[in-house]
């Protein structure tokens, strides 16, 4: 094997050991047959639906403004109970429309460079597309989800680590090719860096999801909302890009039955009293 396949085959190996520390903070809970046979069918229900008749504007910020102060109370307790031990997070989130924005959409964000003044924002189409305000409780508590497992903070951890890795190895397999002679490519080195950072930022995002679903179920629930009947906004079917090829709400949050499972698996913990579970370290 060349000193480059053996570099590329070592890749997975050293992600696994070096982005181990960057996955979930809490125990996402396990979904049985049963829960996942009820998530597969309230999947398929949703995937089946006509399309939605947008509402109106004046409707869309009013139903925003509405399920805005029953869940940002309860998101900004529940946020502080869960850092009252440990670093100091900023849990006083602004919660604010997107007005530029076209497409529909709604996204956690930092305002300030370092990971401050955290931001929730909403575009007024994903508003007007919504159908009850059990749906933007969930998507507002899974979004709170984000800032409560770090997701932001835990991604840029693991695009620095993913650049270093595979920056090294480039850089390693380049030498050691010139050194017998073969071809040194002066580019690759960044260009693996670049990738690097990249991969390192992909890895866990489908369990990051899943851990704000299950944040967001709790969050939701506590305000009074029905997380399940929310989270079937996240189970339509719907192109994961919109104009420009860039991804769309559905492509960040990609639709699957497992995300359903979770939700349903996450209140049956509540029906049973049981508090979240964080890993051990």
């Amino acid at each position: 094997m060349s000193v480059s396949g053996f570099a590329r085959k070592s890749i997975a190996a050293l992600f696994l050991v070096s982005l181990s520390a960057c996955g979930t903070t809490y125990v996402i809970p396990e979904t049985g047959d049963g829960v996942s046979q009820q998530a597969a069918q309230m999947f398929s229900a949703a995937q089946a639906e006509p399309p939605r008749k947008a509402s109106s504007l004046t409707t869309a910020e009013a139903r925003f403004h509405r399920v805005v102060r029953r869940v940002q109370p309860v998101a900004e307790a529940f946020c502080r109970k869960e850092f009252a031990e440990g670093r100091e997070i900023d849990c006083n989130v602004a919660l604010e429309l997107d007005r530029k924005r076209q497409d529909r959409n709604a996204y956690f964000t930092y305002r300030q460079p370092g990971n401050k003044s955290p931001v929730i924002r909403f575009t007024l189409p994903l508003l007007q597309d919504v159908r009850s305000d059990d749906e933007v409780a969930f998507v507002l508590g899974h979004e709170y989800g984000h800032l409560i497992g770090q997701h932001i903070q835990k991604q840029q951890q693991q695009a620095v680590a993913g650049a270093l890795i595979l920056g090294a190895i480039s850089a390693y397999a380049n030498a050691s090719a010139a050194s017998y002679g073969g071809y040194y490519d002066s580019n690759a080195v960044s260009r693996n860096v670049e990738l690097g950072a990249q991969l390192g930022n992909a890895a866990f995002s489908q369990t990051y999801e899943l851990e704000s679903d299950m944040l967001g179920t709790r969050i939701a629930h506590a305000a009074g909302y029905d997380p399940v009947k929310g989270a079937q906004f996240f189970a339509r079917s719907e192109d994961v890009k919109g104009e420009g090829g860039k991804l769309s709400f559905w492509g960040t949050h990609p639709a699957d039955s497992k995300r359903v499972s979770v939700v349903i698996a996450t209140m049956d913990e509540i029906k049973r009293k049981q508090g979240l579970v964080k890993k051990q370290k």
